[in-house]
């Protein structure tokens, strides 16, 4: 124990402040948007955000610690801003059924060594550009919150370029959305009234298993964690000349998100940019780096056990600055999933379709628009366009 102590040291723990800061600024707004759109309960609310931090820097404490490797946990953002989309058609019992077959899904896809070839399947660019369709309307309400809300969000909107070009070692999402708040706070007090919550003691939850919704979120919500976090998050090592352990990282992520499933969460995996960040170059010495990943855990795992307070606070924010922390959040995801969706001339049909489909919000026999782009862009570019 002594010895992985030793390992802190000033670049490690910057990087573990900067992934840890990472998963709790932004998501946690994206997780209380979707759970109001499904009218879930104070409690069942304040459960969802315990399980996916908690469970998510359990799995960013013990993973490193074993592999010897910056492998962070956390929950995925993708999965949340596509939950948001369809909490209003499933009840809570529902989908808590389906988070934990999506867990299932990925420990089976883990244990047969398929990871690879599935997304081979499912071309990428697909995938990105439901992403890009489906949180759309976020980056438009983010826009129209700049509008209404000038001063905090033009000054936040500035110190994110400005972080995007000068300084890599701070997220620029982060020095946004902290400059946010500071700004807020100075110009506009909270309100206390709803900021009291009574702590909520963690206990499982009851799953109802129901085909529709493993088909309309399972699925999908499985593919989006695989793609943009697993994926993400392994490149990122392997790109630093880490060995990854894949299948057991996808092992791990599945039933990770299985316990975090029976409290209420959406799923505890691998995090692709917070991984990123903690296996970079500047993170300090490579052999050393994992302990960045465990200071992100303890971060996020402080986060969780403190939900019950936490929960109350946030749901106080003002909505068109609510708005603009999303669309901060989502911001590079909705960028890079652009870029990647639109990458390849051979698929422009099947990318302008899914686009297109995902934003439309239809829901044809109780399946999701997210869905439906999944299907018809995969059968597009498979058996319509020449790739």
């Amino acid at each position: 124990m002594s010895s992985r102590i030793g390992d802190l040291n000033n670049k490690t723990v910057a990087a573990g402040i900067a992934s840890g800061l990472l998963a709790i600024t932004g998501p946690p707004v994206i997780i209380l948007e979707a759970a109001a759109k499904g009218n879930f309960t104070m409690t069942q609310t304040i459960l969802w955000m315990f399980s996916v931090y908690v469970f998510g820097g359990i799995y960013s404490i013990v993973i490193p610690l074993y592999y010897r490797m910056p492998i962070v946990g956390a929950h995925s953002i993708t999965g949340v801003a596509f939950l948001a989309t369809v909490t209003t058609q499933f009840t809570y019992h529902q989908l808590i059924g389906s988070y934990i077959f999506a867990g299932l899904l990925m420990l089976l896809i883990g244990y047969l060594g398929v990871f690879s070839k599935l997304l081979e399947y499912v071309p990428k660019q697909i995938i990105s550009v439901m992403l890009a369709g489906m949180i759309t309307k976020y980056m438009v309400s983010f826009v129209t919150s700049l509008h209404h809300f000038p001063l905090v969000s033009g000054v936040s909107l500035l110190t994110y370029f400005i972080f995007s070009k000068w300084n890599q070692r701070i997220p620029p999402m982060v020095a946004a959305i902290g400059t946010g708040f500071v700004l807020l706070i100075l110009t506009q007090p909270l309100n206390n009234v709803g900021l009291v919550s009574e702590f909520v003691l963690p206990a499982p939850q009851l799953p109802v298993f129901d085909p529709l919704s493993l088909f309309s979120v399972s699925i999908p919500l499985a593919l989006l964690i695989l793609s943009n976090d697993a994926a993400v998050g392994i490149g990122a090592l392997e790109q630093n000349d880490y060995p990854p352990p894949v299948n057991q990282v996808i092992i791990f992520s599945g039933i990770f998100s299985i316990i975090t499933s029976f409290f209420g969460g959406q799923s505890a995996n691998i995090a692709g940019m917070m991984t990123a960040i903690c296996s970079d170059n500047e993170a300090g010495p490579k052999e050393k780096r994992y302990m960045g990943a465990v200071v992100s855990g303890i971060i996020i795992l402080l986060f969780g056990l403190f939900a019950w307070k936490l929960v109350p606070w946030i749901q106080a924010l003002p909505s068109e600055f609510v708005a603009m922390l999303v669309g901060f959040a989502l911001l590079g995801v909705f960028g890079n999933s652009l870029s990647v969706g639109f990458s390849k001339p051979t698929m422009k049909l099947s990318a302008a379709f899914t686009f297109v489909i995902a934003v439309s919000n239809i829901t044809i026999f109780n399946v999701s628009a997210p869905v439906w782009a999944l299907i018809m862009g995969t059968l597009i570019a498979r058996f319509v366009e020449k790739n």
